[in-house]
């Protein structure tokens, strides 16, 4: 059974830092692109930062470069989401995703879905 869970959300004041986690199991990570998506409430969600399967390219939104950054532990199966100098525009439930044929920020490809966590930037 595949799992992507997502951990590490919360209520943060604006200006702090929060790292989310992606826990997987179910499939063979290193053949995935990672991840992290985020939907703000009324908006649709958008693609916020990614890692190729081969780990040679990583991706970020506009929005988000120079403040969050992800990495992938191979050993853990794991991936995280370092958000620093967070707004109360980054407030949003953030969804890890994989995907064999992922790519991008783009959400075609990525085929397994986490449940999401809920992250409040407050001013």
């Amino acid at each position: 059974e595949v799992q992507l869970v997502e951990s590490g959300g919360g209520l943060v004041q604006a200006g702090g830092s929060l790292r989310l986690s992606c826990a997987t199991s179910g499939f063979t990570f290193v053949d995935h692109a990672i991840g992290w998506f985020r939907q703000a409430p009324g908006k649709e969600r958008e693609g916020v930062a990614s890692v190729s399967k081969s780990s040679d390219h990583l991706y970020y939104a506009d929005s988000v470069k120079g403040r969050f950054t992800i990495s992938s532990d191979y050993a853990k199966n794991t991936v995280y989401l370092q958000m620093n100098s967070l707004k109360p525009e980054d407030t949003a439930v953030y969804y890890c995703a994989a995907g064999f044929f992922g790519w991008g920020l783009e959400e075609d490809g990525m085929e397994y879905w986490g449940k999401g966590t809920l992250v409040t930037v407050s001013s």
